[in-house]
């Protein structure tokens, strides 16, 4: 079985993530419009890089997933728990819907909420945050949805395709997960 249902919801699951996999999430990650979204537009990934990264992933044994439709066991995406303060029990989330067929259909707000349960009930986090840039207001909506709030900006943090944007930090404590 190439994936393990590590987090399960209704309509996705998390899973390890897959070495079979570093082409879909090279193309992906090459992909401009996915680039853009996740400070990756200037950066070019080459297939042994990321069978590189995946395979470092694996050993550490991170909380970094893949997002997979049960209906199909395809996988959509990727959803990262990283840097863990174990201290203040804070964390950072990242996830990027990567399938553009498969965007704007509650996937990433489920595999969202699936990602923050885990991060509060199994690894005893209080506050989880993410960064969002301000021209990603269908992010920014579906964080706000699954309840993250804005906490805080950086103006003009961000430079992509001639334009300066801003960075804007959301939070989420444990009893506001909607």
């Amino acid at each position: 079985m190439k994936y393990f249902r590590k987090l399960e919801g209704d309509k996705v699951y998390l899973s390890p993530m897959s070495i079979e996999d570093a082409e879909t999430y090279c193309r992906w990650l090459n992909d401009p419009l996915v680039a853009g979204n996740i400070a990756a537009a200037a950066k070019a990934y080459s297939l042994s890089a990321e069978r590189e990264y995946i395979e470092k992933i694996q050993k550490e044994n991170a909380h970094i997933y893949a997002i997979v439709l049960k209906e199909t066991d395809a996988i959509i995406g990727n959803i990262g728990i990283e840097d863990i303060d174990n201290t203040s029990r804070t964390a950072t989330l990242g996830l990027f819907i990567g399938d553009e067929e498969s965007r704007g259909k509650g996937y990433g707000s489920e595999a969202l909420r699936l990602a923050c349960r885990y991060a509060f009930d199994r690894l005893n986090m209080h506050s989880l945050h993410l960064w969002v840039f301000s021209f990603n207001e269908r992010a920014m909506n579906m964080y706000k949805k699954v309840g993250f709030k804005e906490a805080g900006r950086m103006r003009e943090s961000y430079y992509l395709d001639g334009k300066y944007h801003d960075s804007v930090l959301m939070d989420i404590l444990r009893d506001e997960l909607k």
